[in-house]
């Protein structure tokens, strides 16, 4: 066996260990994180796991009444299945109200509420919030940065905010942190 099939050896298993730890701290879910719907096969594939889309649902953390739903591409393959893939930017964005809106705390426009890994390293999926104050409505980004290059791919979703069950509508310009 010579150095270098020694090395290429050592190299995969290492990769294999790193994939797997990766896989087993991300099947746990934390606080915060959003609860995944479901997932459709979009490039099947032979021995590694197919190319898929996931949709996710998340409460906004500090806008009680209102969750937030997107859909991600996941890629599979092998570095995908060792999760060192560097995700495209195409993500979907849907905001609604499911409850009496409640703000636990004030907020500024452009918070973010929500941050995603998207690569090993660099890149980031996030949704921000802001409130348009003459219209009632929560408005909510979704976009992908990279610390050297970001993508112009986004989505926006608006949130009007409703009186619920004989509870009066909140304005969301009373919560804004100016």
């Amino acid at each position: 066996m010579t150095l270098m099939t020694r090395l290429a050896g050592a190299a995969f298993v290492t990769l294999l260990a790193l994939g797997l730890g990766l896989g087993l701290a991300s099947g746990a879910q934390a606080e915060g994180e959003p609860d995944l719907i479901f997932k459709k096969s979009t490039v099947w594939k032979l021995l590694t796991p197919d190319h898929k889309l996931a949709t996710y649902a998340i409460d906004d953390p500090i806008v009680q009444g209102v969750a937030c739903h997107f859909t991600v591409p996941e890629k599979g393959g092998v570095s995908g299945w060792l999760g060192v893939a560097e995700e495209v930017s195409d993500v979907s964005l849907a905001c609604r109200q499911v409850g009496p809106v409640t703000f636990k705390e004030k907020f500024e426009q452009g918070e973010e509420m929500f941050r995603q890994r998207r690569s090993f390293l660099f890149k980031k999926m996030r949704i921000v919030r802001g409130c348009d104050a003459k219209r009632n409505v929560l408005v909510y980004l979704v976009y992908s940065d990279k610390i050297i290059e970001g993508s112009p791919k986004n989505s926006t979703s608006t949130v009007p905010i409703m009186p619920w069950g004989g509870a009066e509508a909140p304005a969301c310009a009373d919560w804004l942190d100016e």
